[in-house]
């Protein structure tokens, strides 16, 4: 073969394998352009659905800052107006101002009395010393207080002014049956207040409160009257 035939042989070989390149290199754009294209309609398919379903993922919420202080309860107020109301409407209220009210308007004689303050269950009351006693001329105080269930059972009555009484302690406190065992509902403080009278003008020394006091009753009466009369005028006037 001659030298010419060989060089054209080769001078094809060299021009034959940059074609060969190029359709590879060719053939790498296309896949890469179909890749990109599937990748994209892919997308836009899922962008499409994710609009039209709703996301069934939650929400995350803000965090509270961690030095917000915890909250605290709200305190409950009580309606005193609403409590005073029902306390005044119970059936011992109702009688207690019934009472009051005939007090007022018929006081027993020489007897009298009225609220202490502002409560309904707690009243003063003033008892003039009956006349021709050891104790005319004195004017007596005295403190009643009602328990919540009056009048099924009986008031509290004390005396605030000294009294020189077989029947009556040096606290007040007053040894008289219907104030205890002999109490009944219909009994009213009209009614207690002349039955304390009537002790006053005629006391019971067989059921003492003060035993020395009914032992100088009985036995030296007039040392006895001596001694009520000087209290009562150093106490009760």
């Amino acid at each position: 073969m001659s030298d010419t035939t060989v060089a054209m042989s080769d001078t094809s070989t060299g021009e034959a394998r940059p074609s060969q390149a190029e359709a590879e290199s060719s053939a790498a754009a296309s896949a890469e352009s179909e890749v990109s294209a599937s990748t994209a309609a892919n997308a836009k398919s899922e962008v499409a659905a994710a609009s039209q379903s709703p996301s069934t993922s939650p929400r995350p919420q803000p965090e509270s800052p961690a030095s917000a202080p915890a909250s605290r309860p709200t305190p409950k107020h009580t309606n005193s107006r609403s409590s005073r109301t029902a306390a005044s409407s119970s059936p011992t209220n109702r009688r207690l101002r019934t009472e009051l009210t005939d007090m007022l308007t018929d006081p027993p004689p020489n007897c009298s009395a009225s609220l202490f303050g502002e409560r309904v269950d707690h009243w003063l009351a003033t008892i003039m010393g009956p006349p021709g006693s050891v104790y005319e001329g004195g004017v007596f105080f005295l403190n009643i207080l009602f328990p919540s269930n009056y009048p099924f059972e009986p008031p509290k009555v004390t005396f605030k002014t000294r009294i020189y009484h077989c029947n009556i302690n040096s606290q007040g406190e007053i040894c008289l049956d219907i104030l205890k065992d002999n109490w009944s509902p219909a009994m009213t403080v009209s009614k207690v207040l002349l039955s304390i009278t009537s002790l006053l003008a005629d006391c019971n020394p067989s059921d003492p409160l003060v035993a020395n006091i009914a032992k100088q009753f009985t036995t030296d009466r007039s040392s006895h009257d001596r001694t009520a009369r000087d209290w009562t005028r150093r106490f009760a006037r």
